[in-house]
């Protein structure tokens, strides 16, 4: 069961997000063509800055989705009910500070925002913000009805609730910037979608889990203390999450100019639709990930461990691959050269691209086992080491800078902090067993990447061929060699057999129908 719900959630998860993708460039293109880069700019800019203001949900979300695993499993509706009668009670609070902090920190926003620019609509730039607190803060009415049906492995009941709901809101916000360029109506109509999908999930909620309704009882002491303690090491992770992740724009902003924020903002678009497309598979394999940890041995996870890192590793060994070489004939294409960063940038955003999605495996076992306090000061220092290196760095590398700061303050989890709180604790393996397998599969996938960059490289170099061709080869090579490099690696092993069985046996199954 736990299987079929992975693959049903994966499945699920890869379509919606997928044309969600989709979607997401149409609407990139026409804004660019419509408002311009600096318009751009800003929207990424406040992206970031309302990202910050996520702190103060303190992570009891997660915390309280991992503690929903063991009771959904035992049918403890009681407990079930409590759990989520405090979690409402807990965002409806988060929703009003939201409104409040963001408040605070607006009269600091200039400092921000260098540009040009002058915004005519509603009073300028100081109302575009304030929409954008309100977007973030409808967020969390009714929203605490999505962790039952998470936690309950039901994540494509969300997904495709998103999808529909996110597709008649692009199609009403092409239709507003084609017609009056009207930035204000843009991002109310994000508003009002935002709060219509947490309603409609939250009907959806009270339909199929109909003992959620009465009175809740009290939550126990010593569960309030669990999540207590979870949410104090969330903190953490939020704070040093955001500096780590969230800071970027706000730097080159600051340095750089809004201009150039831009420009990566179109990058940005590029790598993290492809990120969060991934992060849907590993997400939607949390839930099972948490059954089997309440109810297997080590070993049986350290055997599922093995099998989704491999997923892992072939998702993002294969995706580094194709950034490389796609991105710039597709920049091109899709927007024109004056819209491309250097080589040595588009080198780094793909390193750290792999580096963080090759946390995703291990990410998923340790979100589903509820480790957020152990770990607590890692995402603080890898914060520091990221907001000091790129403000040092940018003033030598300028925006290169930036990112290699971040590719050196995600050292720390990768090399201790995930070997260290999670793979011994979870496995009850030594950390040399972690180390072996992310270093062999970090081998094979430089192969695959290198075979793959010095064709396309020597072919774009000497052919000649139009932008158009250089993008369809590119698309070739990228889905061709590092696949059969991968093959030739690891054909033999008990993780490439598994996945090839359930392939055919998909295979065989729609052939009959």
């Amino acid at each position: 069961m736990r299987t079929e719900n992975s693959v049903k959630n994966s499945i699920a998860a890869l379509v919606s997000n997928a044309f969600i993708m989709f979607l997401g460039f149409a609407i990139q293109t026409i804004f660019v063509k419509t408002l311009g880069e600096e318009y751009l700019g800003i929207n990424g800019l406040f992206n970031n800055i309302i990202s910050m203001l996520a702190i103060v949900e303190l992570g009891i979300g997660p915390a309280i989705v991992s503690n929903l695993y063991k009771p959904l499993a035992e049918n403890n509706y009681a407990q079930i009910k409590s759990l989520l009668g405090y979690y409402r009670k807990c965002y409806n609070l988060i929703g009003i500070l939201v409104i409040g902090v963001g408040l605070l920190i607006m009269p600091f926003i200039k400092f921000f925002v260098k540009t040009e620019i002058t915004f005519k609509n509603f009073g300028g730039i100081y109302f575009i913000y304030i929409l954008f607190i309100l977007d973030a803060s409808f967020s969390y009415f009714y929203s605490y009805k999505r962790s039952i049906i998470q936690a309950d492995q039901k994540n494509r009941i969300i997904n495709i609730t998103h999808l529909i709901c996110y597709t008649v809101m692009i199609i009403l916000q092409i239709a507003i910037l084609v017609v009056t360029q009207n930035y204000i109506l843009f991002l109310i109509v994000k508003i009002i979608f935002r709060l219509l999908e947490n309603i409609i999930l939250s009907v959806i909620v009270d339909k199929k889990y109909r003992y959620l309704k009465g009175p809740a009882e009290k939550m126990k002491k010593e569960e309030k203390q669990n999540i207590f303690t979870k949410v104090k090491g969330l903190i953490y992770h939020k704070v040093g999450g955001y500096l780590v992740l969230g800071t970027d724009n706000l730097i080159i902003s600051a340095f750089l100019g809004v201009g150039l924020v831009g420009l990566y903002s179109n990058y940005y678009l590029i790598i993290n639709s492809l990120y969060v497309l991934y992060c849907q598979i590993f997400s939607a394999l949390t839930a099972s990930v948490g059954n089997l940890i309440a109810t297997e041995s080590r070993e049986a996870n350290y055997t599922v461990y093995k099998k989704i890192v491999f997923l892992n590793f072939w998702i993002y060994g294969f995706s580094a691959a194709a950034l490389y070489c796609m991105m710039t004939p597709f920049i091109t294409f899709w927007l024109g050269e004056e819209f491309l960063l250097s080589n040595n940038v588009l080198i780094v955003l793909v390193v750290n691209f792999y580096m963080l999605g090759m946390r995703s495996s291990i990410g998923t076992f340790k979100d589903a086992a509820g480790i957020f306090y152990e770990d607590r000061f890692i995402p603080i220092i890898e914060s520091v080491i990221n907001v000091i290196a790129s403000l040092i760095l940018v003033q030598f590398l300028g925006i290169l800078g930036v990112f290699i700061g971040t590719f050196l303050s995600s050292l720390i989890v990768v090399f201790y902090s995930l070997p260290h709180f999670v793979f011994q604790r979870l496995f009850g393996q030594k950390k040399m067993q972690y180390y072996k397998l992310y270093f062999k599969y970090a081998l094979i996938t430089f192969i695959g990447v290198l075979t793959t960059i010095l064709p396309y490289r020597f072919i774009s170099l000497t052919a000649g061929f139009p932008n158009i061709i250089m993008l369809l080869i590119a698309t070739v090579l990228s889905a061709i060699i590092p696949n059969v490099i991968f093959i030739l690696f690891l054909k033999n092993t008990e993780e490439f057999q598994y996945f090839k069985e359930i392939a055919l046996a998909k295979l065989n199954k729609g052939r009959k129908h």
